[in-house]
């Protein structure tokens, strides 16, 4: 393991020279390198942490081999024995631990995002299961501390969305929601069911990385701006102004709308948001398929129109197509509770990652 050694002790040099940087007058003067050097000072501390954990265990072990192979007496042997025995899988699990933290980081995961959740297939019942998804991701959100703010929203006519929008910000976003990205698939005895038949509905979510002007260039020329009045569920009027925007990306065909603010420039501002991210995304979802095509990846495909998790009311069931899991435990999970779902899709991920050879 001298390759990784010498990989951590690299790092280790680094983590010494940002460390040094963050605390630098004139660094500290220049907001963006700060923010971005504090990242970085992160991002590299928790392996820091496992090189020094590592370092020691090795430096330890052949304290002990030295003494197992002196002249010393039987029960100083016998005590370094114990420890040899007892260091030696700590050293492999501190391998592997440091193996996963090695593994390139998507500069994607730290983004924020912005959330759109659109009713499918299921008439009104898809509505309704689009509004739970929606208070699913909210009360996620809400313990996660991420700050959330409604973009759009198309109420569904018997109660939920037949689409809604929001943004989320917060610490890594990006990279713990986006294994959300596709249809996801409820089976429940709707509440206009006279029967008592359980109907299968579903709804997709898609999940974008919010970009900045430089990332993402508009050209004012590119863009149709149209705006209208807008209106509540029903067809009532949210106010008499023409406070909503709907823009036109002419070379895409991309349309956004925004009205879920009384003022025509917040919209606008919104709308505009939402339209990078729409931009960044198409390419980035190339990136993601071929991405997902090489290492053959079942976790994140890159697919929106893939189905990826049903949600069974009668029989209280989550199932996640694409690890195979399912937990009988669906009242907390609709309540926000998705982090076992979520750990679990990143531990298969990286699990690829590796297999793929992309780590080390």
């Amino acid at each position: 393991m001298s390759d990784l050694l010498g990989k951590l002790e690299h790092i280790h040099n680094r983590f010494l020279e940002v460390s040094d940087y963050i605390v630098d007058p004139e660094i500290i003067a220049d907001m963006k390198r700060y923010v971005k050097l504090n990242k970085e000072y992160k991002d590299l501390e928790e392996i820091e942490e496992k090189y020094k954990e590592y370092r020691d265990v090795i430096g330890n072990l052949e304290s002990a081999r030295e003494i197992l192979s002196s002249n010393e007496d039987a029960d100083f042997k016998e005590m370094a024995q114990m420890e040899f025995d007892e260091l030696g899988p700590k050293k492999v699990s501190l391998e592997e631990q440091i193996k996963v933290l090695l593994i390139p980081k998507d500069p994607e995961d730290a983004k924020d995002v912005i959330v759109e959740i659109r009713a499918g297939t299921g008439g009104d019942e898809a509505s309704i299961f689009a509004g739970d998804l929606y208070r699913m991701y909210s009360k996620f959100a809400e313990r996660k501390g991420w700050k959330a703010e409604i973009v759009g929203v198309n109420e569904g006519t018997s109660g939920g969305y037949k689409d809604i929008s929001f943004s989320l910000s917060g610490d890594a976003v990006f990279g713990v929601l986006k294994f959300e990205r596709g249809v996801h698939r409820v089976q429940r005895v709707p509440a206009t069911e006279s029967q008592g038949r359980v109907h299968t509905s579903a709804a997709t979510v898609a999940v974008l990385p919010e970009v900045d002007d430089v990332e993402i260039e508009l050209r004012k020329d590119d863009i149709r701006v149209d705006t209208y009045r807008s209106s509540g569920a029903g067809g009532q009027h949210v106010n008499k102004t023409e406070s909503a925007v709907r823009l036109t990306h002419i070379p895409s065909g991309i349309v956004v709308e925004c009205q879920d603010g009384r003022s025509q420039h917040k919209n606008k501002d919104k709308a505009m948001k939402v339209l990078r991210s729409k931009l960044y995304e198409v390419e980035f979802e190339k990136q993601e398929l071929e991405r997902a095509t090489e290492r053959k990846s079942q976790v994140s495909s890159g697919d929106r129109s893939a189905k990826i998790r049903t949600y069974n009311w009668p029989q209280g069931r989550v199932t996640d197509h694409r690890i195979g899991l399912t937990l009988y435990n669906l009242d907390n999970i609709i309540n926000g509770d998705i982090d076992e779902i979520v750990e679990a899709l990143k531990l298969a991920e990286n699990a690829e990652k590796l297999q793929a050879g992309l780590s080390l």
